[in-house]
C-alpha cells in the first residue's frame, strides 16, 4: 500500500472531519482580529495592502501555527482514538506509512485554509472600503497568505510528529505550537534571528514587506530545510507497532445496604 493511496484515502475521510470548520473559523477569528485594530486611533492610514499584511501577522504569530498543529493531531489519532488503528496495521502499512500520508493531506489544508484566509481578507477590504484594492494586490495577497501558511506548517512539522503518538497528546502539541508561534512576534525584532527563527523565516520565504525589510533568504530557506531534516529524522526513527488503545475499566458499584 503506497502512500499515495494512503493519502487519497485520508482526503475522502476529510468529508466527515468537523474538525476543518475550526481552521475556517480561525481564519476568520485572524481577519476580525485585523479589523479590531484598525479602529485604532493611532494615526496609522489603513490600505488594502496594509490590511493583507496584519492579517499575515496575525496568522503567523497567533492562528495559524496552533490552528494546524490541532488539525493535524486531530487527524492522525482519529484512528488510535476510535481503536480502529490496529485493523489498519493488520493491512501490508506500517504507521511511518501511514503518518506520513496523514502529514500530506494536512499540507492540502495548510493550501486550502490559506485560500479561505485570502477569501475572508478580500470581503473584509471590500465592505471596509479600504483604498487600495486591485485585482493585483489580491494575488499577491493570495500567494503570500498562502505559501505562508504551507511554510509554517513545515515549521511546526516536529511538533506534530513528536506529539502524533500518544492519542491525545496533540493536545499538548497545540499549546506548545501557540508558544512556538507566539515567539515570533520577539524573534521578528532582530533581523538576525528573524532570518533563522522558523516562523518568522517564513515571512522571508514569502518575501513579506520587502520594501522595509531585507529578508536573507538563504538563511530562511535552511531554517526551512532544518525543520524538514528534523521531521524525516523523526518519521524514521519512530517505532512500526503503536500501544494499542486501554480498555477503560468501569468501577465496580458499590452494593446498596439493605436497612431494617
Amino acid at each position: 500500500m503506497t502512500i499515495w493511496w494512503v493519502a487519497k484515502t485520508e482526503y475522502w475521510k476529510l468529508r466527515r472531519y468537523s474538525i476543518l470548520w475550526a481552521g475556517v473559523a480561525l481564519m476568520l477569528l485572524s481577519v476580525l482580529l485585523t479589523l479590531f485594530t484598525s479602529t485604532a486611533n493611532d494615526g496609522m492610514v489603513w490600505t488594502f495592502s496594509i490590511l493583507i499584511e496584519q492579517v499575515i501577522k496575525n496568522n503567523m504569530t497567533t492562528i495559524f501555527p496552533m490552528c494546524i498543529t490541532l488539525i493535524a493531531g486531530y487527524i492522525i489519532a482519529r484512528e488510535q482514538k476510535d481503536d480502529t488503528l490496529k485493523n489498519i496495521l493488520t493491512v501490508p502499512l506500517t504507521f511511518k506509512r501511514l503518518l506520513v500520508g496523514k502529514l500530506l493531506v494536512c499540507v492540502l489544508i495548510s493550501l486550502f485554509l490559506g485560500l479561505v484566509c485570502t477569501a475572508f481578507t478580500i470581503l473584509a477590504g471590500l465592505l471596509t472600503g479600504f483604498p487600495g484594492f486591485s485585482a493585483g494586490a489580491a494575488a499577491q495577497g493570495l500567494v503570500q497568505t498562502t505559501l505562508l501558511n504551507l511554510f509554517l506548517f513545515i515549521a511546526v512539522l516536529p511538533i506534530i510528529i513528536l506529539t502524533s503518538s500518544p492519542a491525545s497528546g496533540f493536545l499538548a502539541g497545540v499549546i506548545v505550537a501557540f508558544v512556538y508561534g507566539y515567539g515570533g512576534m520577539f524573534a521578528a525584532g532582530n533581523m538576525k534571528l528573524a532570518n533563522i527563527y522558523p516562523i518568522t523565516a517564513s515571512l522571508g520565504m514569502i518575501n513579506y514587506r520587502s520594501y522595509e525589510v531585507h529578508w536573507n533568504t538563504l538563511l530562511c530557506c535552511l531554517s526551512m530545510a532544518v525543520m524538514l531534516a528534523i521531521s524525516a529524522v523523526m518519521i524514521l526513527s519512530m517505532r512500526d507497532n503503536v500501544e494499542p488503545k486501554k480498555p477503560v475499566k468501569s468501577k465496580a458499584k458499590a452494593p446498596l445496604k439493605k436497612g431494617w
